[in-house]
């Protein structure tokens, strides 16, 4: 086999979820993807550190794109304009993937140390969201708060979306519906300072 393949990650990535759905994650082995993805070992380690990141691989991409849509948000727009924007972004990125999005999930789903995983994948996207707001001057906890904010709204509608087989909306709307939501149970909620 030659040094270079071709798509090999995609390959790999194919492979992998292939696997996991026929043999299940914790039987599936590295060797078993190379081989179904008709690559070496030594083919899949230059792309993942281990059988785990195939199914995370895809975290440095939507990190760049997400805080790159706050930065050029226009000026001047609340910083729930501007996880919104974010979020509209992963909302084209992933609908182009749906099909691999809810595969994903169901390994993800199934697994404790994978959830985990994806839990620290949202909380560093959040964090990387919430340094894109204070870059834009966003005050704490207002940054934080929105970031944290917008990635509630990303996992709920992004679960909505993946989960349910009969939906067939796309997933920027069901982002901006579940920010429509969390904008209606947020509105006249009293604050510290109201009387309740």
């Amino acid at each position: 086999m030659g040094r270079w393949e071709p798509n090999a990650r995609g390959r790999l990535e194919e492979a992998a979820l292939e696997l996991f759905g026929e043999r299940g994650y914790e039987q599936t082995t590295v060797a078993e993807i190379a081989r179904r993805a008709g690559l070496t070992e030594r083919t899949f380690f230059r792309h993942f550190a281990d059988k785990r990141e195939v199914l995370f691989g895809g975290s440095t991409l939507l990190h760049e794109r997400l805080t790159e849509a706050v930065a050029a948000a226009p000026e001047p727009v609340a910083p729930m304009a501007a996880i919104a924007a974010a979020l509209d972004v992963a909302g084209v990125i992933l609908q182009e993937r749906r099909e691999r999005a809810r595969r994903r999930q169901a390994v993800v789903l199934a697994h404790a140390e994978l959830r985990e995983r994806e839990l620290i994948k949202l909380a560093s996207l959040s964090a990387a969201l919430a340094g894109a707001l204070r870059e834009r001057g966003v005050p704490e906890p207002a940054a934080s708060l929105a970031a944290e904010a917008g990635m509630a709204v990303f996992r709920v509608a992004f679960e909505r979306w993946a989960d349910d087989p009969a939906c067939d909306a796309d997933l920027r709307e069901v982002m901006r519906a579940t920010m429509t939501e969390l904008r209606s149970v947020t509105a006249g909620s009293p604050t510290p300072a109201d009387p309740p």
